[in-house]
């Protein structure tokens, strides 16, 4: 740490001195403009502008090839995908795929099904030989919370379509594409959130605080594993001839609808922190969820055929997973209540007079 004495100026502004040495790493001579954050704990922050010359923020990276023997080690189109996918959760903004060659059908199917699929992302020039691969998505146009409560949307839409499918009360109908649009969303959050990391105006252009940013990021990652739970479900129902016994079918329509109910108000305390009782009441239902499910799959060793039940247990381990991820939600909206100091609030009470101080709880 070093420290700096603070200068006055003839006008009355207050000075200080850079350390040279960070100047010069950052790229700061006289005349560049900096960035000054500052926080509610009286943190300052100096942050250089972002230049788009910066390694982080844009790289390129090649395909093809010989290896030792001389034979062609082409990179195929998971690579490229993987690679894509990778600097997109990193925060970069250009991507430059180049081919020793050309590129094949497969390579070029595989950019394109990223720029398909990852919200903001475009190809802006193409060759036999080169591809670049742009986010053109400005964080000023992104609502976090809103996209948290879509990811919310779609993940309770396949649960409920999943855990459906699986007691026979309902056939699957387009489960393939809500699933891709709920890692379309959560993969959106994941990359501001990192560049948040980084970036402080980042955070400001999307309009949250750090820890805000940190809460919703930790709920979106809870909600697109509620996506991936239903999947498992999905294919549980598809891979099995013969739904559940109508007994057991109905004690696990019963534990599955506790789920979306419980998953909406623990995302509604997550973003607002305004209702702590509805994440508790969340995390109760988490917990009727996971004894009910002990109980069903005694159960079904006793009225399912082996093979059935191995694949019945699945999709229950799945629908228990579930709800511990919705009870996961419910604790990120405790601690949201905790920080917007609303653990303690009460409402008022119908036709009375509302207090004007907060009622602790004994």
């Amino acid at each position: 740490m070093e420290t700096r004495k603070i200068q006055q100026v003839s006008n009355g502004t207050f000075t200080v001195s850079l350390p040279r040495e960070w100047a010069d790493g950052e790229g700061i001579t006289a005349g560049t403009v900096v960035n000054l954050h500052t926080h509610l704990d009286g943190m300052l922050v100096v942050q250089a502008p972002e230049r788009e010359d910066d390694s982080s923020m844009q790289f390129t990276v090649t395909v093809g090839g010989s290896d030792a023997d001389g034979r062609v080690d082409s990179a195929g189109g998971d690579f490229l995908e993987q690679t894509l996918r990778a600097a997109y959760a990193a925060g970069s903004k250009q991507v430059v795929i180049e081919a020793d060659g050309t590129f094949d059908a497969e390579q070029r199917q595989a950019v394109r099904r990223v720029a398909r699929n990852l919200v903001g992302v475009t190809i802006t020039e193409e060759s036999d030989t080169a591809v670049t691969v742009r986010n053109v998505l400005d964080a000023n146009e992104v609502s976090i919370r809103q996209s948290v409560r879509q990811l919310q949307f779609v993940a309770v839409s396949m649960h409920r379509d999943a855990t459906a499918a699986l007691t026979g009360a309902a056939p699957l109908d387009g489960f393939a594409e809500r699933d891709d649009r709920a890692d379309r969303l959560f993969a959106m959050v994941d990359r501001h959130f990192t560049r948040g990391l980084d970036r402080l105006d980042e955070v400001d252009a999307l309009g949250e605080t750090r820890p805000e940013l940190f809460r919703l990021h930790t709920a979106a990652r809870e909600l697109e594993r509620v996506a991936d739970q239903a999947e498992r479900i999905a294919a549980v129902a598809s891979a099995v001839a013969d739904p559940l016994p109508p007994a057991v079918a109905d004690e696990v329509s019963e534990l599955a609808e506790l789920v979306p109910e419980s998953l909406e108000s623990a995302v509604q305390v997550a973003l607002e922190g305004d209702d702590p009782d509805a994440a508790r009441e969340a995390l109760a239902a988490r917990d009727r969820v996971c004894e009910g499910v002990a109980d069903v799959e005694r159960r079904l060793f006793e009225e399912v055929d082996a093979d059935a039940n191995y694949r019945f247990a699945h999709a229950l381990h799945a629908l228990e997973r579930t709800a511990e991820h919705a009870g996961n939600v419910a604790e990120v909206g405790l601690r949201t209540a905790v920080r917007t100091r609303n653990m303690d609030e009460k409402p008022a009470r119908e036709g009375g007079t509302e207090s004007a101080e907060h009622t602790q709880r004994a």
